[in-house]
């Protein structure tokens, strides 16, 4: 992916913008191949409890992930940028994950017993 650095940024920068970023926990409850996609992805029905409930997203986790394992996993997600068009589906949340050695993405998954509705402060 172009762009894509795994080097430490050594500017420091203020993280009062970081701060407004919502993010929140999540439980996947569907996964499907996303076959209209331009790259292979995976769409998710993705559970944000009921202070958020439920919205929809796709990314492109094929190399670390399928489908059925998605499915009852939790994830951590930016809830406030508006939705993206991906080709036919449209992105209302944005699943977060980094990129492994070979620069393909790894969802962030969070441990312990905090609830699907907890905002990452």
């Amino acid at each position: 992916m172009s762009g894509v650095s795994n080097e430490p940024v050594l500017t420091l920068i203020d993280p009062e913008p970081l701060f407004l970023v919502d993010i929140w926990l999540d439980a996947v409850v569907r996964a499907n191949p996303f076959s209209k996609a331009r790259k292979p992805s995976i769409r998710l029905w993705i559970d944000f409890g009921s202070g958020i409930g439920k919205h929809k997203s796709s990314a492109q986790i094929i190399n670390h992930c399928t489908p059925e394992t998605l499915a009852g996993q939790r994830g951590v997600d930016v809830v406030d940028l508006p939705p993206r068009q991906t080709g036919p589906a449209r992105s209302e949340v944005l699943a977060i994950g980094v990129h492994d050695a070979e620069g393909a993405v790894v969802l962030l998954k969070p441990e312990g017993k905090a609830p699907n509705s907890a905002r990452v402060p």
